[in-house]
């Protein structure tokens, strides 16, 4: 199969997003970041702000492509509505993997399709489980950096892999997109053929 530029943006710089696209043959036209205020709104809820900041970078790579497609995405992982972004140091990472030991969590991505006059918003909740960590596991998982600048502290696709006692549901929207979905999103607007 060649690859064949699809006619959309990407807007994210993600190497993880690039990645699993990349897995199932799409290759967006442009990759851009956009750069967006991603602060949690007092009192805001998981879903809305997933929602809110996936629809936000969408429209601010619209503001640079007006004619094009774009899809964004937003993954953020939570726990009884309390929402873990990405840990800004070793410290508050440490602290995400202690409060996951032995408890189940939520892993949300928002993808969203835009163009002009067309906002089209999939939601994919993930269920994960981890065993109990002891500070040893802790200590030696945070000395990989995998935590550095995943949501949550942790990338599924790695080293922490060995301490997911269970998933329900998407393992791609773990990693931060949810193929199934994102394909049938694009799909239904003939991006991909």
């Amino acid at each position: 199969m060649n690859e064949t530029k699809h006619s959309f943006v990407l807007a994210s710089a993600s190497p993880r997003r690039i990645e699993l696209l990349k897995n199932i043959k799409i290759f967006p036209k442009i990759t851009y970041s956009s750069e967006i205020n991603e602060d949690i709104i007092s009192k805001e809820n998981p879903k809305k702000y997933c929602i809110r900041i996936a629809k936000n970078k969408a429209l601010k790579a619209l503001e640079k492509y007006p004619e094009e497609f774009i899809l964004s995405a937003d993954t953020i992982v939570f726990c009884s509505n309390k929402i873990f972004l990405k840990p800004k140091d070793k410290e508050e990472a440490k602290k995400f993997l202690a409060f996951f030991s032995g408890r189940k969590h939520n892993v949300l991505t928002c993808v969203c399709l835009a163009k002009k006059n067309l906002i089209k918003i999939k939601k994919v909740l993930t269920k994960v489980t981890f065993k109990r960590l002891d500070p040893q596991e802790i200590e030696e998982y945070l000395s990989t950096n995998e935590w550095n600048d995943k949501a949550g502290g942790y990338a599924i696709q790695g080293y922490a892999e060995k301490f997911i006692k269970r998933i329900n549901g998407s393992y791609s929207n773990v990693v931060g997109l949810p193929l199934f979905e994102t394909y049938n999103l694009l799909n239904s607007e003939n991006i991909i053929i």
